[in-house]
């Protein structure tokens, strides 16, 4: 097992790391070690790459996030999904994972392809809940990191409860940290974490932001994730619709606001779901004082 993850900084900072999506084709993929590039100056804790709706991506998910790790020497923290794999399938794939350098693994249950809120079908031999796969991966050797919902996993439909359920039984089978969704509450996300402690969790969590810089990227995302935009911020992003500038200007404002609102209130690690960009991120992380 490669060593824990360290979750203090030596000037006492909440640490920060980035996530990717795979590229669709060669183009995407110049792009993507491009931003990369430009974002590794910053010195993330990690870099994770995500798995499309259904497993999708998984056969360039698993090349692309041996690559980073080949080519940057960035801890590189890749996504599994339940959906789509056996159990067999899963380990084979960790197995891959392994043989590239890779030690850490965020354990999903992953989404069907019709969106996070349709119906649940497992794969034949495969698993059902998201706690087995983190088993599998802690029986493998790996490090495990899981997700963590502020607003409510769409699947849970509101059962605040059985979420915070779902996250303790992922913590007693070895997970070592969570990433939320993104939010625009920091109430919201300490809630959570006070929920946890009272029933004993010290699973770190770590804050996920998304840096807006397109309207129709924030509905999207929104739907996808069952992240309730506050009707302040869908006003303001409204007014500027036609004005990217703009647009980009206030989301990174935005999220600006929410991390110190973070920092202040002492979160562990802001994730940055930087949609393959490094332009917002990497104003945020110097505005907030981390670089």
């Amino acid at each position: 097992m490669q060593r824990p993850f360290s979750f203090e900084t030596p000037n006492g900072q909440p640490i920060f790391s980035l996530e990717f999506f795979p590229p669709k084709d060669e183009k995407g993929e110049a792009h993507l070690w491009v931003e990369l590039t430009e974002l590794n100056s910053l010195h993330p804790e990690f870099v994770s790459v995500t798995y499309g709706a259904g497993g999708s991506t998984r056969e360039r998910t698993v090349r692309i996030t041996s690559e980073i790790t080949a080519r940057t020497g960035l801890r590189t923290v890749a996504h599994l999904t339940c959906i789509g794999s056996s159990k067999a399938e899963l380990s084979e794939i960790l197995d891959q994972y392994w043989s590239a350098g890779i030690r850490d693994i965020l354990a999903l249950r992953g989404d069907p392809p019709a969106g996070p809120q349709s119906e649940w079908i497992p794969t034949i031999g495969g698993f059902t809940h998201s706690d087995e796969l983190v088993s599998l991966a802690v029986a493998a050797n790996f490090n495990v990191g899981v997700a963590a919902f502020p607003d409510c996993h769409p699947a849970s439909y509101g059962n605040y409860t059985e979420d915070v359920l779902v996250l303790l039984e992922k913590e007693r089978r070895g997970a070592q940290f969570a990433t939320t969704q993104f939010f625009f509450s920091a109430d919201k996300y300490f809630n959570l974490v006070k929920e946890l402690r009272e029933r004993g969790s010290k699973l770190p969590i770590f804050a996920g932001i998304l840096p807006i810089t397109q309207v129709k990227q924030l509905s999207r995302m929104a739907q996808l994730g069952g992240t309730p935009i506050p009707p302040e911020i869908m006003k303001a992003f409204i007014e500027v619709e036609n004005e990217p500038e703009k647009v980009k200007a206030l989301g990174i404002e935005i999220a600006v606001n929410l991390c110190n609102e973070l920092i202040a209130m002492g979160v562990p690690g802001l994730h940055f779901y930087t949609m393959n960009s490094a332009y917002a991120t990497k104003e945020i992380v110097k505005r907030i004082g981390l670089r």
